[in-house]
């Protein structure tokens, strides 16, 4: 995917890449039509951390809590997200899919909830972009924690594989 061109090109600074949330989220809803149908906002975007936010309403399930896949998907989205901000700061021009994830559920998500993407090891992070400048490809583990009323309700782990177009 490739995202408007007026975004900010990385710093030559070093410091964080923080993306206009609207101009994402209405990227997000035209480009990813599940994000619109389940309503997801973009809370924050940076390369350092990524936070969506969905409601109740249009994610609820037969038991008047969020549906699982739903809850997934905003996790997926904030992950995917988080590895485009932080590629595009390394000035690669990649194809980002998902590999495989899993996820937990801790308890029932019973109203808006939030997924924080955040990478937790740089070293680990600087190993993926040279392999995937040496090889063109590389695959990466990115988390997401889900929060409803500032409790913990889950977590996300999933598979990125970087291909360079």
């Amino acid at each position: 995917m490739i995202f408007p061109p007026d975004w900010q090109s990385p710093p030559a600074n070093g410091e964080a890449v923080a993306m206009d949330t609207a101009t994402l989220q209405k990227y997000l809803h035209d480009h990813i039509p599940l994000s619109r149908a389940i309503e997801v906002e973009v809370v924050e975007a940076t390369d350092n951390g990524v936070t969506l936010a969905a409601p109740l309403a249009p994610n609820i399930n037969h038991r008047e809590t969020v549906f699982g896949g739903s809850a997934s998907a905003v996790a997926i989205l904030s992950a995917w997200t988080l590895m485009y901000l932080r590629l595009k700061r390394e000035q690669l021009n990649v194809r980002i899919v998902i590999q495989k994830n899993t996820m937990t559920y801790e308890r029932p998500i019973t109203g808006r909830f939030i997924a924080s993407a955040a990478v937790s090891d740089a070293a680990a992070w600087r190993r993926f972009v040279d392999t995937v400048r040496r090889k063109s490809r590389g695959r990466f583990t990115v988390r997401s924690v889900l929060y409803c009323h500032t409790e913990k309700v889950g977590e996300f782990d999933g598979d990125f594989v970087a291909s360079i177009l």
